[in-house]
């Protein structure tokens, strides 16, 4: 194989399209920009987002302003008041309510039932719903009628806690707060006493040593003998 016999392979080299070479060449006159138009006038740079002006799809989106929660249940709420003439003993539920034309519906899927305090509570009755406000059972409690919760969408009973769990819990955390601060006061009294107690016996060893500092040898009778016969030769 000689150099001049190299050559590309088959199909790796395209030939450049020739426009505006005629009609029998297929891309004569316009040159395959069609007729008219922004697009087939020389220098035309269009972005891939452009909507010809009207309103882009960037700007009619809406955006993240403020918070959603997705988790959000919706509920469907009835007044305390619209079930005040039910009679004792009438058991409320959330199909006794739709039946009669007080539960509101909806017209995408049906919603949770939900009491709310507005108004008198009924006397004596006994309601089954899937939440009730707090003025609500307040007020059930002070009629004599019983609120029942139950759950969605199967409407099983739901066992709440007492209410008076969190009334006692509190009064056991005060209890503890005042155990602790009263062990802190005893701790601080303590070290108080130790440093005092410290601080005399300090001051006791100072004074013991202070005179074994200050006081004169005491001398022997050999000493004293000795000094009085070199002063009586004197």
């Amino acid at each position: 194989m000689k150099l001049h016999d190299l050559q590309p392979a088959s199909g790796s080299h395209k030939p450049p399209r020739r426009v505006g070479r005629g009609h029998g060449s297929g891309r004569g006159k316009t040159a395959g920009r069609g007729t008219k138009g922004q697009k087939s006038r020389a220098g035309a740079s269009i972005p891939a987002w452009f909507e010809g002006g009207q309103t882009p799809l960037h700007v009619r989106t809406p955006k993240l302003h403020g918070f959603k929660n997705r988790f959000r249940v919706e509920f469907a709420g009835v007044n305390l008041g619209r079930l005040a003439e039910a009679a004792a003993g009438t058991l409320i539920t959330p199909d006794v309510l739709e039946h009669d034309g007080l539960l509101r519906s909806s017209k995408t899927k049906p919603l949770p039932l939900k009491i709310l305090g507005g108004g008198d509570a009924p006397k004596g009755v006994t309601i089954h719903a899937h939440a009730f406000t707090r003025s609500a059972l307040e007020k059930l409690a002070a009629a004599g009628s019983t609120a029942q919760r139950i759950s969605w969408p199967d409407g099983a009973p739901v066992e709440d806690l007492p209410e008076e769990q969190p009334a006692e819990e509190a009064p056991r955390k005060r209890a503890r707060g005042r155990a602790r601060a009263a062990d802190a006061a005893e701790a601080a009294e303590a070290d108080t006493a130790a440093t005092a107690e410290t601080a005399d016996t300090t001051d006791k060893a100072a004074d013991d040593a202070a005179p074994a500092e200050t006081s004169a040898p005491e001398e022997t009778p050999a000493e004293t003998s000795a000094s009085d016969a070199s002063e009586s030769e004197s």
